[in-house]
């Protein structure tokens, strides 16, 4: 029996957008708050058309709209501005900066600074997500798996001859993963900790495998 979590959007996972809708993210980008009329102007598209896909970028939490007054006075206007989401379609080096940090860490106080490091994250993570994950072994693997979807995890959860699983599709920080292992070894522990029961990792996308899969309990 699998119990799957209900996915994340394809934006939330870093699907690519296409054709219309991506240029006009570009366009909200490169020009930080345009109105719809200066949208549709730019795409040489009718304002009904931009405004369709704009609502359509906002409803997949890409976009955000806000009411403005054109340097800061005149008649109100409605502008869109990207959202967190937004801005994390577009490319970054957060992973990079990540895995150098550590090496800096690591070169300067040791082998075991990394571990420190994690630690000290894995117990903040503990003390926001903990009050939340209670009740049977179910209802706390679904809550979890709900948390791990939110973070673009590809998280879902199956039980297989009386057995829990975890399973995750999509690893976020893959590049620091590969580089330092202690990360993943902080998560595993991490849901030992928030599930309240032992749990065995038995693939690792990190390691070449196409899922992270644990067996809980």
């Amino acid at each position: 029996m699998t119990v799957s979590v209900p996915p994340a959007s394809p934006q939330a996972l870093g699907a690519p957008l296409q054709g219309t809708k991506a240029r006009l993210l570009e366009l909200v980008k490169r020009h930080g708050s345009p109105t719809v009329q200066a949208l549709a102007q730019d795409l040489d598209i009718s304002v009904p058309a931009a405004r369709k896909h704009l609502c359509d970028l906002q409803e997949a939490g890409l976009i955000d709209a806000r009411t403005e007054k054109p340097g800061g006075r005149g008649r109100p206007q409605h502008v869109y501005v990207l959202s967190d989401r937004g801005e994390s379609t577009f490319p970054k080096s957060y992973a990079s900066l990540c895995s150098d940090v550590l090496a800096h860490v690591q070169k300067l106080f040791g082998e075991g600074a990394v571990m420190q490091v994690l630690s000290e994250r894995q117990a903040d993570l503990y003390a926001r997500l903990a009050p939340a994950i209670t009740g049977t072994l179910s209802e706390r693997l679904h809550t979890l798996a709900q948390k791990l979807q939110e973070a673009g995890y590809a998280a879902e959860i199956s039980q297989e001859d009386g057995v829990w699983y975890l399973k995750e599709r999509n690893c976020p920080a893959l590049k620091v993963a590969r580089d330092y292992g202690e990360l993943c070894e902080s998560e595993l522990r991490l849901y030992r900790d928030l599930l309240g029961v032992p749990v065995v990792r038995e693939t690792r996308i990190a390691c070449g495998a196409a899922e992270c899969r644990y067996r809980v309990g």
